[in-house]
């Protein structure tokens, strides 16, 4: 195909238009399953994303403004993001499991002129701001705001902003990552490459806010796949959907892989043998886990990868010499990606903050020039990451280097622990975080999902963890939960766990 200058114009015109694009799923019903869908094949969807930009010029909206998406995942969704870039306007996904004054802060702050949403979220956008509902069937619906027509694309320099994608705030409010349309082409193109999409049926159940499933959903618009798209994960409805419509793909984070594990029978009376790979990422993955996955999903090869919003999601691949990772590594680095770790030597066994440099990486921060940009004078993007690298260069990820605590002079990242704890054969995911105690300044408590139908005891997993790990890390206290709180980027909710984990140990104090 041509090679495409705007991102929303990534659709080959050569492919076959009859082909499914995208299979979206409504919103889960009370089995936790829904078979209502939207289809939408090439050419529809190439022609709605035309009728999206038409209509956004006609409103008068300028190239270089921004227009947000506040709506969980659907094929509208999708025609809405491209045709914003075609248009030459700068798409903006809001996470719409954000409290309202968040979302309101992100859309203000990112200075958007116009909000597609879905009627469930509608209350959610500012009132000053025109809306296109996408599930409407009024004057503000989407099947009324689109012009049908043909429409010619908005040719961008390669650094031309093309989306804002907003990081989760976690530490402050969130922050505005301008990516590029080269950047992102780039990215596309460069994943197509490696495995071509045009065989494969994709199932996306992460939110199109996140890199993950954006990026995913960008590369096989771009190879000519098909994507299933659920509105958002539930475990019920990404097992079936796999069979259903014969899914060959996966993506997803580990705490998503792990709530699936939970539905034994489920599992046990649904054919998912036409899965063949499975993408996880944004987040570690336990030997546990992925012992777990080999037996449910034995069709499948798993990749574990590792991306950041603003460094792009190419950053490590397969060893040139093509020797086996090491069960927890995401790789070697890319032929096409520079890699550093700081303040460690270029080569040989090391560990350090990795910093990343690559045609993906972010033209900065929208709207912030209070913060420093995190790229160094040679193009390097500090991810604040810990790596570590071993003797035949592949990476394994140790923790955030924000993450580490100190208790009693020596430094924790709770990502090693955490990794130690699941090599037991009754953990199947652990999260570690620190609680103030008076003599070590913090101490590790940790929370624990066990194995379906494990015994294990709280003195029995502290024993291990004494066992198998400096006895400065073990965990002080050890609650089993039936599974880890996700964050809105379905990454585990650390914050969250630090809370129960506080109002626990009071609780104990005054019984």
């Amino acid at each position: 195909m041509p090679t495409p200058e705007n991102l929303g114009d990534l659709i080959d015109a050569d492919g076959d238009p009859c082909k499914l694009a995208v299979i979206a799923l409504g919103e889960p019903d009370e089995t936790g399953c829904a078979w209502h869908d939207t289809r939408m094949t090439y050419g529809e969807l190439d022609a709605l994303a035309d009728g999206v930009a038409r209509a956004l010029v006609r409103r008068g909206l300028k190239v270089g403004e921004r227009v947000a998406i506040l709506a969980a995942n659907r094929a509208e969704y999708v025609a809405a993001l491209l045709g914003i870039m075609r248009a030459g306007m700068v798409a903006v996904p809001v996470n719409f499991r954000f409290p309202p004054a968040l979302s309101t802060f992100v859309i203000r702050d990112s200075g958007a002129r116009l909000v597609f949403c879905d009627a469930a979220r509608l209350a959610d956008c500012p009132d000053d701001l025109p809306t296109v509902v996408f599930d409407s069937t009024g004057e503000d619906s989407f099947a009324s705001f689109v012009e049908r027509g043909p429409f010619e694309t908005f040719v961008p320099t390669p650094d031309t902003p093309a989306m804002f994608l907003y990081t989760s705030g976690s530490t402050g409010k969130p922050k505005g990552v301008m990516l590029s349309h080269g950047s992102h082409l780039w990215v596309a193109r460069t994943r197509a490459r490696a495995q071509p999409p045009e065989a494969h049926r994709f199932l996306v159940a992460a939110p199109m806010y996140h890199m993950n499933a954006l990026t995913l959903v960008l590369m096989s618009l771009y190879g000519h796949g098909t994507v299933v798209l659920l509105p958002q994960f539930t475990a019920r409805m990404y097992i079936t959907a796999i069979e259903r419509y014969r899914v060959t793909w996966l993506t997803s984070v580990p705490p998503m892989i792990a709530m699936m594990l939970r539905e034994k029978e489920l599992l046990e009376r649904t054919d998912l043998s036409s899965a063949r790979f499975i993408r996880m990422g944004s987040a570690p993955v336990s030997e546990s886990l992925l012992a777990q996955i080999g037996e449910v999903l034995p069709n499948a090869k798993l990749t574990n990868v590792y991306g950041t919003t603003e460094g792009g999601p190419i950053v490590f691949g397969p060893h040139p010499q093509g020797i086996e990772p090491p069960l927890l590594s995401v790789g070697y680095p890319h032929p096409e990606v520079s890699v550093k770790l700081l303040d460690a030597p270029p080569t040989g066994v090391a560990t350090g903050v990795l910093a990343v440099k690559s045609p993906a990486v972010m033209l900065g921060y929208h709207n912030r020039p209070d913060l420093p940009l995190p790229v160094t004078a040679d193009g390097f993007y500090i991810t604040g990451d810990v790596f570590h690298r071993d003797e035949q260069g592949f990476y394994a990820f140790v923790g955030r280097a924000d993450d580490m605590f100190v208790s009693g002079g020596e430094n924790i990242f709770p990502g090693e622990v955490e990794q130690m704890l699941e090599t037991h054969p009754d953990i199947v995911q652990a999260c570690v975080v620190p609680v103030a105690d008076d003599i070590k300044g913090t101490k590790p408590v940790a929370f624990v999902v066990r194995r379906a139908g494990a015994s294990l005891t709280e003195e029995e997993a502290k024993q291990y963890a004494l066992t198998h790990a400096p006895a400065y890390q073990h965990p002080r206290r050890v609650w089993f939960v039936d599974a880890l709180p996700l964050a809105s980027t379905n990454k585990i909710d650390r914050a969250a766990l630090k809370a129960i984990a506080l109002a626990s140990l009071q609780d104990s104090e005054t019984a």
